[in-house]
């Protein structure tokens, strides 16, 4: 009687074991799936926000420049830097540099062109 006793305790050692390695495999895989969505999604928001300042600056720049029926003051010139560099992209920055150091007509609408082009692209990829 003793045996069979001693037998069964060590059978129900094994099973709760088992079941307990299972658990935690499975809790496992469960948290590395969450972590890679977490991360996803962690990425998608970053993304986002870039876009978000890029679609900002590029509103703020259709009006206050495209739109615009008198000439830029300073204000709006200061307003329109602190956007682009809000941005924190090189490639936008040296743009917007290009495009306000022209010195010609021709020279700012390529500049504008170039710049808008850039903007858009940013945002799609």
């Amino acid at each position: 009687m003793l045996a069979i006793k001693t037998r069964l305790d060590k059978l129900f050692t094994v099973l709760i074991i088992v079941f307990l390695l299972a658990v935690v495999s499975l809790g496992a895989k469960n948290y590395i799936e969450v972590k890679k969505e977490l991360q996803a999604v962690k990425e998608a928001l970053k993304i986002q926000k870039i876009n978000d300042k890029n679609l900002g600056f590029t509103k703020l720049f259709i009006e206050q420049v495209l739109q615009a029926e008198k000439e830029i003051d300073f204000g709006t010139r200061l307003k329109l830097e602190n956007a682009v560099r809000g941005i924190g992209d090189e490639e936008i920055f040296t743009q917007w540099q290009k495009f306000i150091e022209s010195k010609t007509e021709a020279e700012a609408q390529k500049g504008v062109k170039n710049l808008l082009d850039l903007l858009v692209h940013k945002i799609q990829t």
